[in-house]
């Protein structure tokens, strides 16, 4: 081999490793979230109940949540993580930042619950309705046709 076979000589390589470097999304800087919580173990829910409101214990908030089926998450359930947690007072050792301590509630009883104001707004709705009605003159009937309907495309000229 001389100079000139080797300078017409190309090293070939090939069509996969000529291939583009994946392009990645640049990564977007986000505030840490002061109400990180752990995962609720199967079967509960978890959510942050107010214990303090401008310096002064909310008492009454907290115990009517204890009495009607929620319980504080202590911290020392998972050892392994680190939230933060209240270091003094009547709450210590529990999950909690800012006034709020986290507590869980079972699926079961938080289903009874969504399920007792449902009713309770429906009831509320059927009495302002039947309220209206009472007032209506026969002259001047009320109607509450609650209809609704969607066009799309413009008006319906014809």
């Amino acid at each position: 081999m001389n100079k000139k076979d080797t300078a017409k000589k190309t090293v070939k390589t090939s069509r996969v490793s000529q291939t583009r470097a994946k392009q990645e999304k640049p990564k977007v800087w986000t505030p840490p979230s002061s109400l990180d919580a752990p995962p609720a173990p199967d079967g509960y829910r978890h959510r942050w109940l107010r214990a303090e409101s401008m310096g002064f214990d909310d008492t009454k908030n907290i115990t009517g949540k204890i009495r009607s089926g929620w319980e504080l998450v202590r911290a020392d359930e998972y050892p392994d993580e680190d939230y933060p947690v209240v270091t003094d007072g009547k709450y210590a050792g529990v999950i909690g930042v800012g006034g709020l301590v986290l507590a869980r509630i079972t699926e079961e009883l938080a289903r009874s619950r969504e399920e007792y104001f449902r009713q309770k707004t429906l009831d509320r709705n059927e009495a302002l309705e039947n309220d209206v009605l009472k007032e209506q003159h026969p002259s001047m009937p009320i109607n509450q046709d609650r209809q609704t309907r969607v066009t799309f495309g413009g008006s319906n000229k014809s």
